[in-house]
């Protein structure tokens, strides 16, 4: 597919020939939803006393028809899996409370056994089958055995399947002197992590977040009360088991435990098998806050103060109802820790991270309000506290609103943030400021027009008219943008920085 240059004026795309202010290269690299990304997910059909009775009718199969029965499974889903044996038998110890009032117990069955049951309690869910859309693009801790001039880097996606539930996947790929982008090819089998609840909390933050969330805690306190200053998940949850024993609470206090138990779950750690690529591996939801899907996690590779690396994500965890604001943190894309972030303006979407300190502490935009971007300072970066405006809409294609669209770059001009803003028609679309390298609540440049709009390939899919990008990067001086087309497909754009430089306006 050839390459298309743009202009734009006024938010109208206009073809190169004419003499117009900025110019942006589109790629004609595309992410599509693909259905044959799927994961096996644990399925209780009908409640207890239905999974119950399916559990019976498994056992009282003849061990010859319960054996062939496997087979046929095994062969239909071993190729479609990573490790399908696991899945079911995983899945099967799920169901040890419900074994339990069967009276059975999981040693008398044959691992045969173990497995079919488990079978009946699994299902596919095909992760990216509605849209593949909301990119970031960071370098790729593995930058070994490459050639001249290459750089490896990972691609993160917010993927949607059936019921709108969204997760977090990755590709990975090598971008070349030239900017050349060239993408890893995905297999189909994708891997889900194992997850660890074991987190030690702390008991006054843990209650304080609560509260940020319920503005309320009378079931709070009775649940804490018998917990040390410092407790873990267990412990948690046997406090909660003997809250529950109270006949006397009421539904809507009943409702409060609930909250409190997924509000717990909301801190967890993740780690994927050595052996698998970088496209195998999904974070899917797995907490009660996060049951409607993980949204639009903004990559950034942080510059620690011994020089260390780390990278952090800010991402939406949505439950149907609410939202929570949690950050993610790795070292190698393999083991992730996942806990909420805390404090009185960490409860918007769309927050994203600066690369390194400022002046000694944690940096962060976000758009506290829902309609001006604003900085926040902390001095840890689970809590923030305050936030100053910075910028506010100004131009008509940005009337609506405005918020970032990724970490800020650094660059020897200032910052560079990308910004997305909504127009007339709730036209997307994206734009740039400048910000003081020392003092980034400053805006010392913007641009006047859009980086980007939706072209007519792009503004129809799952949300019309939209260009969404969370995170960005800078390579041989031009800025790569992974962006969103329409919340259905993805694909990349970049322009050469001295351009974009010489179409901004200080101010």
């Amino acid at each position: 597919m050839k390459i298309e240059y743009y202009k734009y004026i006024c938010g109208t795309i206009t073809p190169q020939v004419f003499i117009m202010p900025l110019t942006v290269k589109r790629s004609p690299i595309r992410f599509y939803p693909n259905p044959k990304k799927i994961i096996a997910r644990f399925y209780l059909p009908g409640g207890d006393s239905k999974a119950a009775l399916i559990i019976q009718n498994v056992l009282n199969l003849s061990k010859e028809k319960s054996n062939l029965l496997l087979d046929q499974i095994l062969k239909n889903f071993s190729k479609r899996h990573r490790n399908i044996t696991n899945i079911l038998e995983g899945n099967f110890k799920l169901l040890k409370n419900i074994l339990t009032d069967l009276k059975i117990n999981p040693r008398s069955l044959t691992m045969k056994q173990k497995l079919l049951i488990g079978a009946y309690f699994t299902q596919e869910y095909s992760i990216e089958s509605a849209a593949f859309f909301n990119p970031s693009i960071v370098l790729d801790p593995d930058q070994f055995n490459l050639e001249e001039g290459q750089t490896r880097v990972i691609v993160s996606f917010r993927a949607t399947g059936e019921g709108h539930i969204s997760s977090i996947v990755f590709r990975g790929g090598i971008i070349d002197k030239d900017n050349k982008i060239s993408m890893v090819e995905p297999g189909n089998l994708v891997d889900v992590p194992k997850t660890v609840k074991r987190y030690v909390y702390d008991k006054n933050k843990f209650k304080k977040k609560f509260k940020e969330i319920e503005r309320d805690g009378k079931i709070l306190n009775l649940i804490t009360d018998r917990l040390q200053d410092k407790f873990i998940y267990g412990e948690l949850m046997a406090s909660i088991v003997d809250t529950l024993k109270n006949e006397n609470l009421t539904q809507p206090e009943k409702s409060e435990v609930v909250r409190i138990h997924w509000l717990a779950t909301s801190h967890y750690e993740t780690t994927f098998s050595l052996d698998t690529a970088i496209s195998e591996r999904v974070i899917f939801p797995v907490s009660y806050s996060e049951t409607n899907g993980i949204e639009d996690a903004r990559f950034v590779r942080f510059t620690e103060d011994d020089g260390s690396i780390t990278y952090y994500a800010t991402y939406t965890a949505y439950n149907g109802h609410t939202i929570l604001s949690n950050l993610l943190e790795t070292k190698d894309f393999y083991h992730f820790k996942i806990e909420p972030l805390y404090g009185e303006y960490a409860l918007e979407k769309g927050m994203a991270i600066f690369p390194r300190k400022i002046n000694g502490k944690y940096a962060m935009v976000s758009r506290y309000d829902g309609y001006a971007n604003y900085i926040m300072y902390s001095d840890n970066i689970n809590v923030w506290q305050s936030a100053t405006k910075i910028q506010e809409p100004v131009y008509p294609w940005e009337f609506v609103k405005i918020g970032n669209a990724g970490s800020p770059l650094e660059t020897d001009r200032g910052w560079l943030l990308i910004t997305h803003s909504v127009g007339p028609m709730r036209r997307y679309g994206l734009g740039a400021v400048l910000l003081d390298l020392d003092d980034p609540s400053k805006v010392i440049a913007r641009l006047k027009e859009p980086l980007l709009m939706p072209n007519e390939e792009e503004r129809d899919g799952y949300v019309p008219n939209i260009i969404y990008s969370c995170g960005s990067i800078i390579l041989n001086n031009e800025l790569i943008i992974p962006y969103a087309m329409s919340d259905y497909a993805s694909s990349f754009a970049s322009i050469s920085m001295d351009v974009l430089f010489n179409e901004m306006v200080f101010v």
